[in-house]
């Protein structure tokens, strides 16, 4: 008889300053170890992370030091499932710009949110209740095509969709 791997939680919390980035970083890639996604897996997850937190760090919490980022990691059977937390007003994603279009191609920023979608399964954002934003990014183990974001089946030049 196969027994299910119970659901291990780790939670993170950081201040709002870039350097704590890398040991997030870091730690997405551990656990991506963990749950046995493989190499190239593993690297695209913790880049995805790095640029949630990123993101949360600077257009969430407004590189406040008094505000904190939460991150949230759940190895569960088959996947990680991630959420970012900050403690910001939030943003609009329809104003997010197309990193894609012509005018934004040589932009030196405004591609994180890309990069998550493109690197991970599915990517979710909602406003908490007591505010702030929540990032909830998951990856399954499966395999994907290469070159393509397995849940959205969009090639990664064109950057899927958020959901």
């Amino acid at each position: 008889m196969r027994t299910k791997t119970p659901t291990r939680e780790v939670r993170v919390q950081i201040d709002s300053r870039y350097e704590l980035i890398e040991l997030v970083q870091r730690t997405a890639e551990a656990l991506c170890r963990a749950a046995r996604l493989g190499r190239s897996t593993t690297v695209n997850v913790g880049l995805a992370v790095r640029e949630a937190v990123a993101n949360a760090i600077k257009h969430g919490n407004r590189l406040q030091a008094g505000k904190r980022v939460l991150v949230i990691f759940r190895v569960e059977p088959g996947k990680l499932v991630v959420a970012v937390r900050d403690q910001g007003l939030g943003f609009d994603l329809e104003g997010v710009r197309d990193p894609l279009a012509p005018e934004n191609v040589v932009a030196n920023h405004g591609r994180g949110i890309f990069f998550m979608k493109s690197f991970v399964d599915e990517v979710r954002f909602s406003r908490l209740p007591g505010g702030g934003t929540e990032v909830r990014m998951e990856k399954r183990a499966t395999r994907g095509r290469k070159g393509r974001s397995p849940a959205s089946g969009t090639p990664m030049s064109q950057g899927g969709q958020v959901r």
